[in-house]
């Protein structure tokens, strides 16, 4: 597979921050795999916005309609610029087409990790209660593998927050790396819940993995597909930068679905 990145850096000053533009020319990404695709997220902005012509939407980003063009063409986006703008839609719906459009903040105040943005990513269909509730945060740079470290939990809780309206969990992380990035920003903490059988995998969904290759234990937030090799796991980056890893069932130590995030810097 041949994946040729290049990155830009913008710096916004009026927001005081920095972000990433990116630029993926792929000849052999399958199609199931490519969650990046910034035509999608163009569609998905006009719909939020009311919008029926990119013009329209090129004018209210205070972009030229040829930039917007270029964005879809190149398949390359300004996330900064864009989030920055439609701070009212739900943002894991404008990247991903999932969950509501309408974003509904919830946030979550806590002594041990501050302010931070509430937002479910996965939900039961069963009806399940969403809860205020004590969640335990961990350490996992201090523990060798997902594994071990909820199996000696009490060594690597850094305590405990208490979040609103979300679904039971096993526990919560912090997110480190920009393989997620948007959806996930290294800093975010994520919660979830293990899951004790490779059936119960929900294709699309995102996990927390925890897997060995080579001699070197591993903790990845990926997107899971199905994987055209048989006994295999498809791990999926939302940036286009990371390829998918096609990865041995044997390989996985421990897998939890990610049931929420807390956002701990809402401006990208």
């Amino acid at each position: 597979m041949k994946l040729i990145l290049e990155r830009h850096i913008k710096s916004y000053k009026s927001g005081g921050y920095t972000d990433a533009i990116f630029y993926i020319k792929n000849d052999m990404m399958k199609e199931q795999d490519l969650l990046f695709n910034v035509s999608d997220i163009v569609k998905r902005a006009k719909v939020a916005m009311g919008f029926k012509t990119d013009a329209e939407l090129a004018s209210f980003l205070g972009i030229s309609r040829s930039t917007l063009s270029n964005w879809c063409a190149r398949n390359s986006i300004d996330f900064a610029l864009l989030l920055s703008r439609l701070q009212e839609v739900n943002y894991n719906w404008l990247l991903t087409g999932k969950g509501d459009p309408v974003r509904h903040s919830t946030f979550c105040d806590s002594k041990l990790v501050g302010l931070g943005e509430v937002e479910v990513l996965h939900n039961a269909k069963a009806s399940e209660s969403l809860d205020e509730r004590s969640v335990t945060l961990y350490d996992i740079s201090a523990a060798a593998n997902l594994k071990t470290m909820m199996e000696a939990r009490p060594q690597y809780a850094l305590g405990k927050i208490l979040i609103p309206n979300v679904p039971q969990c096993d526990g919560a992380v912090y997110v480190s790396g920009d393989s997620m990035y948007p959806v996930l920003k290294s800093g975010d903490i994520i919660g979830f819940k293990f899951i004790s059988d490779f059936s119960n995998v929900i294709y699309g969904e995102i996990y927390l993995v925890s897997f060995e290759r080579g001699d070197e234990e591993y903790l990845a937030v990926k997107y899971i597909n199905r994987s055209e090799i048989d006994g295999c796991l498809k791990l999926v980056s939302y940036n286009t930068h990371h390829e998918p890893i096609d990865l041995p069932l044997q390989a996985i130590h421990a897998m939890g679905i990610v049931k929420f995030t807390i956002r701990k810097n809402m401006m990208m």
